[in-house]
């Protein structure tokens, strides 16, 4: 098994499930036919950029905010990540918040960093809200279309 490809299954991995251990994770990639060891695991973890998130109920688990390069392959990451992440979208003037359960606005605010939405300027993440930056005239379309996205409309 390449290092490529054990890195390739658990970024799959973490996409699918709730890890909240590494030893979890070992555990996983046993199942799944990849012998590795924590050391290797959490070496792995590091090279992807993976992060710990609170999930609703509290539970800490590992997430990789974005790694796709294709523009269709960031719109389904940007799908997938605000429809999980996002509980609530406002709009104010230019600027539209982002409410996120605690410790996971960060999460939202990478997605669309990597992501190519029409509209924002820039975005500031803090524990559980995202400010996204927008011209006035782009802030209605925006905002409908993350609402959309995050499957609140």
């Amino acid at each position: 098994m390449t290092k490529n490809r054990r890195q390739f299954q658990i970024a799959k991995l973490l996409e699918t499930e709730f890890v909240s251990s590494q030893v979890q994770l070992v555990n996983l990639l046993s199942k799944a036919g990849i012998e590795a060891t924590q050391a290797t695991v959490s070496r792995d973890l590091e090279d992807l950029g993976a992060i710990k998130v609170k999930v609703p109920g509290g539970e800490l688990v590992y997430a990789i905010p974005s790694n796709q390069k294709d523009v269709a392959s960031e719109n389904d990451h940007l799908r997938r990540v605000l429809s999980e992440w996002v509980i609530d979208v406002v709009i104010s003037s230019n600027i539209v918040l982002i409410k996120t359960p605690p410790g996971s606005a960060h999460v939202v605010a990478s997605a669309m960093d990597r992501t190519t939405v029409d509209g924002v300027l820039g975005t500031v993440a803090g524990d559980d809200t995202v400010l996204v930056v927008t011209t006035v005239e782009e802030a209605r379309s925006l905002y409908a279309r993350l609402s959309e996205l995050s499957g609140l409309e």
